[in-house]
């Protein structure tokens, strides 16, 4: 009997990536994703590594086999005058301060994971020092930022200082009332006192961005809106990735050089404010 060759494995990858067949049950299956089909991948790798070191197995013919290439999500983000319809619906909202967060350049993660510990209301500072990642559906794992770099601390303006103060002012009489058993001194959490999950975060943000009347973009895009603005408003690439986060100014501005277009166009506009035909 022959062994499990390359060709087959080959074979059923592009019968998952176009989907069309029929199960047991008779009911088609849908293509697979990109990142499904990795998912895959890994898995036969992983398991035929296994007979390998069994000596079940002479060759790993997954090996070999090259990752299906991830669409890239073109980069949404707003506009100055949207960010401001935006924090104008915040300022409405129980959770307006974790959009006002999101818009300083915070991961999703970041403002999971953010104590009101980790804010120091004398100096006007917030300090990231830690993040919740989201494992599988329903488990929320917290760990140290996943870089150096990443953990900082971040100067607050005034006007955040004084956001961020309504919101703990808010969580402290939602604690003296007892409204839940589980204050954990999140500031991302419900009034409960339970912390939001990712996809809880992500939820909420849809449907404020809804309410401030702006197209929908994804809550990690209001963190590349806060690159944008200071690429655009002249701030070195260092400083951007500095608080940003990046391990390296070299991946701020690959991120960011498409910001350089809306440079670009806004320039245009002034100088067809000078060179008009007919002047």
């Amino acid at each position: 009997m022959l062994g499990l060759l390359r060709t087959d494995l080959d074979k059923l990858l592009i019968a998952l990536r176009d989907g069309g067949t029929k199960t047991a049950k008779g009911q088609t299956r849908r293509a697979w994703s990109p990142r499904s089909l990795n998912a895959a991948i890994d898995a036969w790798r992983l398991a035929l590594a296994f007979g390998c070191d069994r000596r079940d197995l002479a060759h790993n013919v997954a090996r070999s086999i090259k990752k299906v290439p991830r669409p890239r999500r073109e980069m949404q983000t707003y506009t100055p005058d949207q960010i401001r319809l935006v924090l104008r619906a915040a300022d409405k909202d129980r959770n307006g301060h974790l959009w006002y967060l999101a818009l300083s350049g915070l991961r999703r993660g970041e403002i999971a994971g953010a104590w009101w510990a980790d804010i120091d209301f004398d100096a006007g500072t917030i300090t990231i020092a830690r993040s919740r990642v989201q494992v599988g559906a329903a488990t929320v794992v917290e760990n140290e930022p996943k870089t150096q770099s990443s953990r900082r601390t971040l100067p607050l303006d005034e006007g955040l200082v004084s956001v961020l103060k309504r919101a703990s002012a808010r969580y402290a009489r939602e604690n003296c009332a007892g409204r839940g058993t589980r204050r954990l001194g999140y500031i991302a959490c419900n009034e409960a006192g339970e912390p939001y999950t990712l996809g809880a975060l992500t939820n909420m943000w849809h449907r404020l961005t809804t309410a401030a009347g702006v197209r929908p973009i994804r809550l990690h895009d209001a963190r590349h809106s806060c690159g944008t603005a200071l690429h655009l408003r002249g701030v070195p690439m260092a400083v951007i990735a500095k608080w940003l986060g990046h391990a390296d100014a070299s991946i701020t501005a690959r991120i960011y050089a498409h910001s350089q277009d809306d440079a670009l166009r806004a320039a245009s506009a002034t100088l067809g404010q000078v060179v008009t035909p007919g002047g």
